[in-house]
């Protein structure tokens, strides 16, 4: 298991570990470019984030190109459960956003997700935030950019450290 680094502020705990954050180095993108949501809330979250990373690695028409650090939170809308650890991954992909939504839904299977209610407890959510600079105005099961996430501090406290990340700007 990969150590982590916490840095506490209230309720709110920045993780950081060898593969959080990551960057790959002297790569040019040339397909598309998309912001990825990871969250979880049930079991031990932070190995759950590696195996993902790790499995997303051989996924053959995904490429991670960088992964911001977790931020440990409290939960929002059902409020009687564990904090939240939540993260992004920037992604190139070669799949259209309907597609990239599919394969991220059989991926939260694998670590066996659930659907029981808005908000609820998960093992592991993913979501689209940003696909390149494309809004997709409610598609069935997808909306992009992802709804409030200019409000929510799990996606933009972990945003702030891919600052500097060259690829962000095409999804930005």
């Amino acid at each position: 298991m990969l150590g982590y680094l916490r840095k506490k502020r209230d309720d709110v705990t920045t993780l950081r570990s060898r593969i959080f954050p990551f960057r790959v180095r002297n790569y040019k993108a040339k397909g598309n470019i998309a912001l990825i949501g990871v969250g979880g809330n049930i079991g031990d979250t932070l190995r759950r984030f590696n195996h993902l990373f790790y499995m997303l690695k051989r996924e053959p028409k995904l490429k991670i190109l960088a992964t911001a650090t977790i931020l440990k939170n409290p939960p929002f809308g059902y409020l009687e459960q564990p904090y939240f650890y939540n993260t992004l991954l920037l992604l190139e992909t070669t799949l259209t956003p309907m597609q990239l939504l599919i394969r991220l839904q059989l991926i939260e299977n694998r670590f066996r997700r659930k659907r029981s209610f808005k908000d609820a407890p998960r093992t592991l959510d993913l979501d689209i935030i940003l696909f390149n600079k494309r809004k997709v105005a409610k598609a069935p099961r997808l909306i992009i950019p992802h709804p409030h996430y200019q409000e929510r501090e799990s996606v933009l406290k972990p945003l702030e450290s891919l600052k500097g990340v060259r690829w962000l700007k095409r999804v930005l």
